[in-house]
């Protein structure tokens, strides 16, 4: 029997918030020796459990703070969950906080190379995508330019730009369709909608539920960390939608 792509074991993470606020290091590093150091116990994920088969794409929806970021980096493996497992099976592209490993003190040019080795690529790949890179992030007159000097847009895009050139066979995708402008936004939609059709498998974090609808064939929901609705992406997302219209009429 074939393994699943990804499958998602009974996963919790806990975080430690600080009960009052520290101004510096020093007063940190005192109260941690003098043990006075107070946290409360935040729970972004709570016994979280699914499966994705090879192919299958499935959407992730839920308001802000259900912990759906959280959820794709501890696939990812950014994060460690605090309790349960994960198993992917397959290269993973995660299209996550794009942009953020990008070094600020070099050229565009520079950090598609230093982005493609984090991914873990190498310069001999990079280099043969490097104008398929160039050509879809649209940068040209920028590629020699730091990146400190980029807009946010601007960063985004050359990350996506990055991060699709790439052939994996798990791709996580979190919000990273609403980068740039309108054209913009819409090209990044037809490249994901070509990856799809290659029979990749997907997780993808939408709050548009047209979005989902259109993209996954089965989605979850979550709420303050637990999973509360599966199934197909048409089914949850009409949970979801009843959800968000009661919210809105009660406001």
């Amino acid at each position: 029997m074939e393994k699943p792509a990804v499958k998602v074991d009974n996963v919790s993470v806990m975080f430690n918030l600080n009960k009052e606020q520290i101004d510096n290091i020093k007063e940190y590093f005192i109260k941690l020796l003098k043990r006075q150091l107070h946290f409360n116990e935040f729970w972004a994920l709570q016994e979280v459990s699914f499966t994705i088969e090879k192919g299958e794409r499935l959407g992730v929806l839920g308001l802000n703070g259900a912990g759906k970021s959280t959820l794709l980096k501890v696939v990812a493996g950014v994060l460690k969950p605090s309790m349960g497992t994960v198993m992917v099976d397959g290269v993973i592209a995660p299209l996550l906080e794009l942009g953020a490993g990008f070094d600020q003190n070099y050229s565009g040019k520079e950090n598609i190379f230093l982005y493609g080795a984090t991914m873990g690529y190498s310069r001999k790949y990079i280099q043969e995508k490097y104008d398929e890179i160039l050509d879809f992030s649209e940068l040209h007159d920028f590629i020699d330019v730091p990146v400190k000097n980029y807009s946010s847009g601007m960063r985004a895009r050359l990350g996506f730009s990055i991060a699709t050139a790439v052939n994996p066979e798990v791709l996580i995708v979190d919000e990273v369709l609403s980068v740039g402008d309108a054209k913009f936004r819409k090209k990044s939609e037809a490249k994901i909608v070509s990856m799809f059709e290659k029979g990749i498998t997907v997780l993808f974090v939408s709050h548009n539920t047209d979005q989902v609808r259109r993209l996954c064939n089965k989605a979850i929901l979550l709420d303050k960390g637990k999973v509360i609705a599966s199934g197909t992406a048409n089914e949850v997302c009409d949970i979801y939608d009843e959800k968000v219209n009661g919210r809105n009429k009660s406001n």
